[in-house]
């Protein structure tokens, strides 16, 4: 299948993005996340596999509730997560959609247009090699998209109590944008 399937008014949201560059899409940030689901030293190994994919410094996650048949207790450490945003997300997302070819479920896109995917295997990342001290992780990739004037809801003064639907991003105006952007197919 082909984007065409799924979306087929591609060349008609391309020409609303260039007469209106306030509809056109853009990412808001990306959230890379490596839940490894215990505080143990792997979780150290974890975090320093994230910042050398990333160049930042993780944030660990703690667990919410006790889960006693995987040995979790609440507030325990068990993951670690970036958030990147402008050019350190572009650079990272052309590594991450390499790593899993170029392709994407339609099912990854929810109703806003935010699309989640995950990697096996972290040395499948280009410039990336297997150091047998390390270890292996997989890891959970983010896209969020928002259009410019969206920070209306995050600002502080005169905050707007929400945003119209019609300017929220949607599941097709996503696909094209990372097909257009990254040339990624939508399968």
């Amino acid at each position: 299948m082909a984007i065409s399937d799924y979306v087929p008014n591609i060349d008609e949201i391309i020409g609303k993005w260039n007469k209106q560059p306030m509809l056109r899409p853009r990412i808001a940030k990306v959230t890379v996340n490596i839940s490894v689901g215990a505080a143990t030293e792997r979780l150290g190994k974890a975090i320093r596999v994230i910042e050398e994919l990333t160049g930042q410094k993780p944030v660990p996650r703690r667990a919410r509730r006790t889960i006693k048949d995987f040995g979790i207790r609440k507030g325990e450490n068990i993951a670690a997560k970036v958030t990147l945003r402008g050019e350190k997300a572009m650079e990272f997302l052309k590594k991450a959609f390499e790593a899993i070819g170029y392709k994407l479920k339609a099912s990854s896109f929810d109703e806003f247009g935010n699309v989640s995917f995950g990697i096996k295997e972290h040395i499948l990342i280009p410039g990336v090699k297997y150091d047998p001290e390390i270890g292996v992780f997989g890891m959970d990739v983010a896209i969020t998209f928002e259009r410019p004037g969206f920070r209306v809801l995050r600002r502080r003064r005169c905050r707007k109590q929400s945003i119209p639907r019609r300017h929220r991003v949607t599941k097709e105006e996503a696909m094209v944008y990372l097909y257009k952007v990254f040339g990624v197919d939508i399968v």
